[in-house]
């Protein structure tokens, strides 16, 4: 870990202490009416991290959560508590991390190196797919292509906002929730739709 990682790692509470009191937790779009997708979640594959392909059908009856992730960002530490939500959830959740390096350079490192620092320094145990772009445009990564388009998801357009926004799809492959990055993944916000 360098010296700023350290540094942002340590100022993570504080950091999350003020996104409660300015109100960054507002960051919250909740499907309410319940709008089913106008094209399958499951029809949509990922590359991991060291290369295998996942298919998204093989995750039908459970649900997932999906978090652009980022090494060098005042929210990495949300790894950690990423990692206890997939542990207490883990025979009902899929959470899967997207590194990207689309807001101010904040993931320079190459596909090994992020594995490596997830694993060292935060123990991440859940799955990691492939540097990819999660931004709109010509090459972002389906998956968060799908996740922002409301004529595929049948109801957002919400595209990640900084790293760490988080996608909700519920055991049917419906988006039920997009959540900002002050959301920390241990919130009720969270843990309540689990339940």
């Amino acid at each position: 870990m360098t010296a700023r990682q350290t540094i942002l790692k340590s100022f993570y509470p504080v950091l999350m202490e003020a996104g409660k009191i300015f109100g960054l937790r507002a960051g919250v779009k909740k499907n309410r009416n319940n709008i089913e997708p106008q094209t399958s979640f499951y029809d949509l594959t990922a590359t991991l991290i060291n290369g295998d392909e996942i298919s998204f059908k093989d995750f039908k009856g459970k649900n997932m959560l999906i978090v652009n992730t980022a090494s060098d960002c005042g929210y990495t530490n949300q790894l950690s508590d990423l990692k206890k939500l997939h542990q207490l959830y883990k025979d009902r959740l899929i959470v899967i991390g997207f590194p990207s390096n689309d807001f101010k350079e904040q993931e320079k490192l190459s596909n090994n190196d992020i594995a490596s620092f997830c694993v060292v320094n935060f123990g991440v145990s859940f799955l990691l797919a492939s540097k990819s772009e999660v931004v709109k445009g010509a090459n972002q990564n389906e998956v968060f292509a799908w996740l922002s388009d409301p004529g595929k998801n049948g109801w957002n357009d919400k595209a990640p906002e900084w790293n760490f926004s988080k996608y909700l799809i519920d055991k049917k492959g419906v988006l039920t929730y997009y959540f900002g990055p002050g959301v920390e993944p241990l919130s009720k916000d969270i843990t309540t739709q689990l339940a």
